[in-house]
């Protein structure tokens, strides 16, 4: 996606938010974000996002979340999911799957679909192996060229986990697999994260990847630990931004910015997306701007 293709002048500068986030302040406060769906919805219209990325794992939750969104005055762009793409016996019924729930998601406006292959978490069992990560490839070339065929695209999302190793399980999932099938979805914290908290391994990702960033997830984090609003910390993100200007990429912006154990507590949580999402645009139109 190109810089002019992404955004006309004068037009505001799309921003959503992905529902975890949400997940995470909800619980700090003992509450469940998806027990309180309508609550939770009005707040991420209140906080001034253009969208709301779902997590969707079954169809039939496809039109309720639409109908949801739509009465905010949201819009569902991309939504998330994952599913087992490593064992060969699981690999049909994960795509078979996401490949039905995206159907659904385009007929109410979706265009990407993220996924995160699940991955094996730090401290779980045994890695995957080099044929698993050779099967899984496989599995996202195939997944990619049947979503293309729905006018949609794949956008490969990570965490820490696929770090480990040298970045053998992430790198193999984009050295592996066919650019025209398999985009990247860049969670720039998590690479940062997984990488010892280097920004050397960020932008190295983004020389290598940058031409196939269609989704961008945005968080901060001061001395290695999440902030509650998306600003100024540990990433220089102005930078990035530039670079992917300079490339002619005009990635969705996604909001992820969540909070764990350790991460301030000064403000609610419609306020701290506010001021993230207003950040975002702020430093995200300027380079878009420039790159026209």
């Amino acid at each position: 996606m190109t810089v002019t293709e992404g955004r006309q002048r004068g037009e505001t500068l799309h921003v959503a938010t992905n529902q975890y986030p949400w997940s995470t302040f909800y619980r700090r406060e003992g509450r469940s974000f998806e027990e309180s769906l309508e609550e939770g919805l009005a707040e991420v219209a209140a906080s001034g996002a253009d969208g709301f990325e779902g997590i969707l794992t079954v169809p039939e939750h496809v039109e309720s979340l639409a109908a949801r969104l739509q009465a905010h005055g949201l819009e569902m762009r991309s939504f998330y999911t994952g599913g087992a793409l490593h064992r060969a016996e699981e690999i049909p019924e994960s795509i078979e799957r996401i490949v039905a729930v995206a159907a659904r998601a385009r007929s109410v406006g979706a265009r990407i679909v993220v996924v995160n292959p699940d991955p094996i978490r730090w401290g779980g069992p045994a890695e995957k192996s080099d044929d698993e990560l050779r099967a899984q490839a496989e599995a996202l070339n195939r997944l990619g060229g049947e979503l293309a065929s729905l006018g949609m695209t794949l956008a490969y999302h990570n965490h820490d986990a696929e770090l480990r190793n040298a970045a053998r399980e992430f790198h193999h999932m984009l050295a592996g697999t066919d650019p025209a099938s398999v985009s990247l979805c860049l969670d720039a914290h998590w690479i940062y994260r997984g990488s010892g908290n280097s920004e050397v391994a960020l932008f190295d990702v983004v020389t290598l990847y940058g031409r196939r960033i269609v989704e961008l997830h945005l968080r901060q984090s001061v001395d290695g630990v999440w902030t509650e609003t998306f600003g100024e910390g540990d990433i220089d993100y102005a930078s990035l931004a530039k670079r992917l200007a300079e490339l002619g990429i005009a990635p969705h912006l996604v909001l992820e910015q969540a909070v764990e154990a350790g991460s301030p507590a000064t403000m609610g949580r419609v306020e701290a997306h506010r001021r993230g999402i207003a950040f975002a645009r702020r430093l995200f139109a300027a380079d878009a701007a420039a790159g026209e």
